[in-house]
């Protein structure tokens, strides 16, 4: 091809990429004006339809005046908040490395034993000053049986920290540590005015560092929930605000930023994650301990000297106690305040002090919370009439509360209802009153009672029914403590217990 052909061929070209760009403008600017007429107008009509939604001024002045006050009470709060990382040491036995101590063991002389170390973290809350010496709020179990303990500031400092006491039934310890920098304490406020429905909002460290001086929002969902873990007595504040593993120990705080509660346990499913069950100490609590464990190291517990037992439906109408709120002493320790002030076995613990008794943990709590020494009245519901009982408070210690040898008489019994006559195959003519449990060390116990006997009489005094069986319990005639009963086919007799 000559050069005139091909520039003749690429006029050509160009010609008709000139042609279908025209096309294409006109095409294009018909399609825009077919839009722009009434007859062709549906994008207008759909772009007019999404007309702005304009929020009320009223309203977003209430949120944003919300919004604002949470911002307030995160920076009042937070940074007291504190991470606690603790290193556990426990020796156990080494594990078999090589083929040789696989088959034959360790050689002699050669280390059975090691040290392993785990770490855990959970949240403190900083509540108290003395010159450069910081007080940390937070769980016991956070910091029990542990070797090292730090504490993280939101700043990022690590501090080593010391524990100055514990609380173990009330899962409360204070940990100190010392620096010249300057932190905010805390603000307490007031449980005893927290309802339910008041805002709750959660700050800590859920699932460790990862996430750490978290906060989470929601409401108190309850008060006065009972059933901690590890034998707990506190009465617990129970919010959905989002508690996790490691929020231990964190502060709940209220639309004031004032700290109402201490974060301690949640309930689960799985044991793990959070489903909208968190549970707090009340505050009121840890300010009714406080002072104790940072002088003293320890708690100084009031002491009733009763074992309580939880009454079922059954119980309650075989006693005549249907519809009252309280806790039933089943045991009283010989000798000790209850049992000095005139209280006795069957008794229904319903008041103290003017306070009304909701249950049996709400006992433990009230009378832990008197002091050692002090006095108090027990209002108490014993064969339908009400009695009140001046009774002089002792100390608790571990070892008098479980002294079961003084534990008077040392046995539960239940009345022969229609299951448990079922479960033992008794006719309905049966006697007597079952025996559940017998306690180790106890006068019961030493005499030879067992599970599974039915005592038909106590100190020759025939018993068929549970008011029965307390009335003759409470014959002070006899210092001593004898059962006639039923085992298997064979009518006996105990021996005599003497006090």
């Amino acid at each position: 091809m000559n050069l005139k052909e091909k520039l003749s061929s690429k006029s050509f070209f160009v010609f008709n990429l000139l042609l279908v760009g025209i096309i294409f403008g006109f095409s294009m600017a018909f399609l825009s004006f077919s839009c722009s007429t009434p007859g062709g107008g549906s994008v207008a009509r759909a772009q007019e339809s999404l007309n702005p939604v304009i929020i009320p001024a009223d309203a977003l002045a209430v949120a944003d005046g919300l919004q604002r006050a949470f911002n307030g009470v995160v920076e009042k709060t937070l940074p007291s908040v504190v991470e606690v990382s603790t290193v556990s040491v426990q020796r156990r036995q080494s594990q078999n490395n090589t083929p040789w101590d696989f088959f034959f063991g360790p050689r002699q002389g050669e280390e059975q034993e090691r040290d392993y170390r785990s770490q855990g973290i959970g949240s403190g809350v900083i509540i108290r000053q003395e010159g450069n010496t910081y007080y940390v709020l937070t769980n016991n179990h956070v910091i029990e049986r542990t070797t090292e303990i730090l504490i993280g500031t939101r700043d990022g400092h690590e501090y080593p920290a010391e524990i100055v006491g514990t609380d173990a039934r009330r899962d409360l310890a204070i940990l100190s540590f010392d620096s010249q920098e300057l932190f905010p304490l805390a603000e307490l406020g007031d449980s005893d005015r927290v309802k339910v429905g008041d805002w709750a909002i959660a700050m800590g460290n859920p699932l460790g560092s990862q996430f750490n001086f978290s906060v989470t929002m929601g409401i108190v969902s309850a008060v006065g929930r009972t059933g901690g873990p590890g034998g707990n007595i506190n009465d617990f504040f129970q919010t959905d605000a989002s508690i996790n593993q490691g929020n231990s120990g964190g502060p709940l705080v209220n639309i004031q930023g004032e700290v109402i509660g201490i974060n301690t346990w949640i309930a689960s499913p799985t044991g793990g994650g959070n489903v909208g069950l968190g549970f707090a100490i009340p505050i009121n609590n840890v300010k009714r301990v406080l002072d104790d464990i940072i002088s003293t190291g320890n708690v100084r517990d009031g002491w009733l000297g009763v074992q309580l037992m939880d009454l079922d439906r059954d119980l309650m109408a075989a006693l005549g106690l249907t519809g009252l709120r309280g806790a039933s002493a089943s045991q009283v320790f010989l000798g000790g305040p209850a049992y000095r002030g005139g209280i006795r076995p069957g008794d229904y613990i319903v008041a103290v002090d003017g306070i009304e008794i909701r249950n049996t943990n709400h006992l433990i709590q009230t009378v832990g919370n008197i002091r050692p020494g002090d006095s108090a009245v027990f209002q108490v519901i014993r064969e339908g009439e009400t009695l009140d009982f001046t009774v002089r408070i002792d100390i608790r210690t571990d070892d008098v509360a479980a002294d079961s040898a003084r534990l008077w008489p040392g046995l539960i019994v239940f009345p022969l209802t229609e299951q448990i006559r079922n479960s033992l195959e008794l006719d309905r003519n049966a006697q007597g009153l079952y025996v559940s449990q017998v306690l180790a060390g106890s006068p019961a116990a030493i005499i030879g009672l067992q599970r599974g006997d039915r005592i038909t009489s106590l100190n020759g005094i025939l018993v068929n029914d549970l008011p029965g069986f307390y009335r003759a319990l409470r014959e002070e005639t006899s210092r001593e403590l004898w059962f006639g009963f039923i085992r298997g086919e064979s009518t006996l007799e105990s021996p005599r217990f003497r006090r």
